[in-house]
């Protein structure tokens, strides 16, 4: 059974869920007690917000020519600059791993120190 709708109904359907998405996540929150309540008033108002995008596209598309803005943002490559040498002349390759070694004991001496019982973890 296929009902015709047209247009501007579908638009007009689309408005009336973000509008009762954004009302009903406002209300959860608002009257909510425990944080996970609000957690999930706010997935109602981030579908409400999902929804008013996907209603908003054809707009935004038509306007700032998403065609053309898209690819360009595709190829986009981060280029980082390596940082200052500090007088050592080491390979990057040697320096990178001494780095993670270094980074490496210091995570495994902090993790052996908050271990329960272990030495130093009751001093202070």
């Amino acid at each position: 059974m296929d009902i015709p709708i047209s247009s501007r109904d579908f638009r007009c359907l689309q408005l009336a869920c973000v509008a009762l998405g954004l009302v009903a996540g406002s209300i959860i929150i608002g009257v909510s007690v425990s944080k996970a309540a609000a957690a999930v008033g706010g997935i109602f108002i981030g579908a409400a917000g999902l929804g008013l995008l996907i209603l908003a596209y054809p707009f935004l598309k038509a306007r700032f020519n998403l065609d053309h803005i898209l690819p360009t943002i595709g190829s986009l490559r981060i280029h980082p600059h390596p940082g200052p040498d500090h007088g050592e002349r080491r390979s990057s390759a040697n320096g990178n791993k001494e780095g993670a070694r270094s980074s490496l004991s210091t995570v495994s001496r902090t993790l052996e120190k908050l271990k329960p019982g272990a030495r130093g973890a009751g001093e202070g």
